[in-house]
């Protein structure tokens, strides 16, 4: 289907949102199958003692966070980084995707809408569940490669916190969708951002902030931890 086919997007946030992971789990498989176990347990050592500072990030500034966490993939060959990606999927994120995940992408893509993930995840690791899932395109975030090895760095723009509602913003301009036709859903507060500028904002799983925030503007919550097809879906608003 052609972009101008479909009458407006779809846009998923994936961890915690369409399956029960987050972005340490797929870092940690890659840090435990480095060349060598001593390199292995060289990375993994050096992740473990800075994550304090992590945890500090991830509460204060997620972009922060994102950057000190992709920092690990510094020295990492692109080969290995790109090999891996399957097994994330297979052994990470697919066995963690709630089970009405599917049956909700379906449902937008019955009803005319471009489905989109978008996500602080590296996109080597979201094209599989974007593939499995059928979705149309995937906005994550990229590493930066310099002679096929990771720098640590993440190439511009960063995908985290307030910077996903301008990339929204852009990406539905230059589908030529209007943004109050738009779906978005998210399960965290810090995408708050994200879900304010899209006329349909939906909430799964959300954490306390986002609950609350979500019954004062009657946002819906729903309930995709179990098949719809069970009629167990369920869709709340305050």
């Amino acid at each position: 289907m052609s972009p101008t086919a479909h009458r407006a997007t779809a846009y998923f946030d994936v961890d915690g949102t369409l399956c029960s992971t987050n972005l340490l789990h797929p870092l940690v498989l890659y840090l435990v199958n480095q060349g060598t176990p001593a390199e292995s347990m060289f990375r993994l050592g050096r992740a473990l003692l800075q994550a304090p500072v992590l945890a500090a990030a991830e509460l204060r500034d997620r972009r922060r966070f994102n950057e000190l966490l992709f920092s690990h993939f510094r020295g990492m060959s692109e080969d290995r980084i790109v090999l891996l990606a399957d097994e994330v999927f297979q052994d990470v994120v697919k066995p963690r995707l709630y089970p009405g995940a599917q049956e909700l992408v379906d449902t937008c893509k019955a009803a005319g809408l471009r489905t989109v993930l978008i996500t602080g995840s590296l996109d080597v690791n979201v094209w599989p569940l974007a593939r499995h899932m059928g979705c149309d395109h995937v906005i994550a975030n990229r590493l930066e490669f310099a002679h096929r090895k990771a720098t640590g760095k993440l190439m511009q723009p960063v995908v985290a916190g307030p910077e996903k509602a301008g990339l929204i913003v852009a990406d539905a301009r230059a589908h030529g969708h209007d943004l109050a036709a738009c779906h978005a859903y998210s399960d965290s507060f810090s995408d708050v951002p994200m879900l304010s500028v899209v006329g349909h904002p939906a909430c799964i799983n959300p954490d306390a902030r986002l609950a609350r925030l979500a019954q004062s503007y009657r946002w819906p919550i729903l309930d995709i931890q179990r098949p719809a097809r069970e009629g167990r879906r369920r869709e709340t608003s305050a």
